[in-house]
């Protein structure tokens, strides 16, 4: 299937009802559907077809939705680019995606241009919003407006590439992730209904769509006939003021996100009447976070734990709003308070296994690598070897353990572990430990080098606000609850930790800080 069909099929069912929503314009399905219809004709003419790269650089916004419907439209394969990458990784993600057009929003036209002789495959750049000042820089809605929509929506196979999409490259360069078609048709139709002409409600996005959350939002909203509101970036007082004016029923945010908006002051008094589901991931969810958005939110708010990577097409296990149900029995509630640590069960077209260090299938509550099997994993990795196993399962290099009931759990990054003195330290496990004390509000904990031991265990911890206490109080705190060899031998305190977009603590960055110090 051809993923524009996310578009064009609602837009024939409901082709009144609204699409798109980004500041002032607001779209039906199907204005929306027309211009993208035109935006595909002007992308012919400047030679894109089947499998030609087209590649954005921009903040969210409506015309970056049309850009990767026009793109699908034409066969083409669709590259969004971190707005964030520094100048090196710009040019790796532009030269390794062969990308031959551009669309770019004006803030980012200057670095575009300091980099246009390292990539000598790209020909033509659009400006996604105001005029351009360049020359030989196309305006988009000039393109929009002069174009035909007589234009037929390509045959593509499942096996086409629809999207590279780049990790976020916290320890090396990106790597760039190759989604087809047939990886989004199965995700999207398996896990929503198609568009019935009846009102859906409406779904905020503001992760960013070179994401993966982002991009799965953008499509499975479509499909399934909801309003997309879009912000441009994450704001947590813009978050709350369009969740209370548009009416939002269906929102997605990161962990960062999630806890910015519990300190928000506004939050007390939005109306927060609308939202019905509240999803989260992208990250891990700190449990102090979670446990307190489930007193503060409403309570009709249904939370959903969406755990998954860019490799498997976005989600692969779920706590779903039952899981995070508190106000039971006691034993009810302890059960829910243990399962919000974990990350669910997995989807029906999800297979999960825990294996250790020689491959070997371990029990449950046994911590081990996590292997998934999914039809909708990426093809691989443009330009590097495949990192199957034989027997199609795809080593995700995330360290948890199943417990009875066959919830999964993280226990950190296997590149992550910390070895001391050939003992094996799961940062999560020393983290969840100092996320406890009631005067901590964020923690990170890594491997320091250490000439004795190999490795010391080094913590990086945020306080609460108006909170304090002491490093001898938290290793105390630690030794009372942790094998020896496994409490931190170095905790510093810190502002905030350093984390990427999507709220992913960079380990990298913050071990040198705890080296310098």
């Amino acid at each position: 299937m051809n993923t524009v069909g996310f578009l064009s099929i609602p837009a024939g069912i409901a082709p009144e009802q609204e699409a798109l929503v980004c500041g002032d314009i607001r779209l039906r399905y199907a204005e929306t559907h027309a211009r993208v219809r035109r935006l595909a004709c002007a992308l012919a003419e400047l030679g894109v077809g089947r499998r030609a790269r087209v590649a954005v650089l921009a903040t969210n916004s409506h015309r970056y939705v049309e850009a990767y419907y026009a793109t699908a439209m034409l066969g083409g394969v669709f590259v969004p680019i971190n707005y964030r990458a520094r100048q090196a990784e710009l040019e790796h993600m532009l030269r390794a995606s062969e990308a031959t057009i551009l669309f770019v929003g004006q803030r980012y036209l200057p670095q575009v241009e300091g980099l246009r002789q390292a990539v000598p495959a790209l020909r033509e750049t659009i400006v996604l919003d105001g005029t351009p000042e360049h020359p030989g820089v196309h305006d988009y809605e000039a393109l929009v407006a002069a174009a035909s929509e007589d234009i037929e929506e390509a045959e593509v196979d499942d096996d086409d590439v629809s999207i590279l999409m780049f990790t976020s490259g916290t320890t090396s360069l990106p790597k760039g992730v190759m989604l087809r078609y047939g990886d989004f048709s199965a995700y999207v139709t398996a896990n929503v209904e198609l568009a019935d002409g009846t009102p859906r409600g409406a779904a905020l996005l503001c992760a960013p769509l070179y994401h993966i959350a982002g991009a799965t939002n953008m499509m499975t909203t479509l499909w399934t006939g909801r309003r997309l509101v879009v912000l441009p970036q994450f704001e947590a007082g813009q978050w709350l003021e369009t969740v209370a004016r548009e009416r939002i029923t269906h929102a997605f945010v990161v962990p960062t996100m999630l806890k910015q908006l519990l300190d928000h002051p506004a939050l007390g008094r939005t109306d927060l009447s609308s939202l019905e589901l509240l999803s989260y991931g992208g990250a891990p969810m700190p449990f102090t976070v979670i446990r307190r958005a489930i007193e503060v939110f409403p309570r009709h708010v249904g939370f959903v734990n969406a755990f998954g990577q860019t490799e498997t097409t976005s989600t692969l296990t779920v706590l779903g709003p039952e899981d995070h149900r508190l106000g039971g029995s006691p034993d009810e509630d302890a059960r829910t308070l243990k399962r919000l640590r974990s990350i669910g069960k997995p989807l029906p077209d999800v297979e999960v296994r825990i294996v250790g260090e020689e491959g070997e299938a371990l029990p449950p509550n046994a911590v081990g690598e996590i292997q998934v099997r999914t039809p909708r994993a990426m093809k691989g990795y443009a330009g590097t070897p495949s990192p199957f196993l034989a027997d199609g399962w795809l080593p995700t290099r995330d360290l948890g353990w199943i417990d009875e009931d066959g919830y999964l759990y993280l226990a950190g990054r296997k590149d992550d572990m910390i070895i001391r003195g050939g003992e094996n330290i799961a940062p999560a496990e020393v983290e969840a430990v100092l996320g406890a004390h009631p005067a901590v509000d964020e923690v990170a904990v890594v491997g320091l080098a250490d000439v004795e031991w190999g490795q010391r265990v080094g913590a990086c911890v945020v306080l609460r606000p108006g909170a304090s206490t002491t490093a001898a109080e938290l290793g105390e705190w630690c030794r009372e609850r942790l094998a020896s060899f496994k409490k931190p031998e170095v905790i510093r305190f810190c502002a905030e930790l350093p984390k990427n977009a999507m709220g992913k603590i960079l380990r990298g960055e913050l071990r040198s800080r705890l080296e310098a110090s």
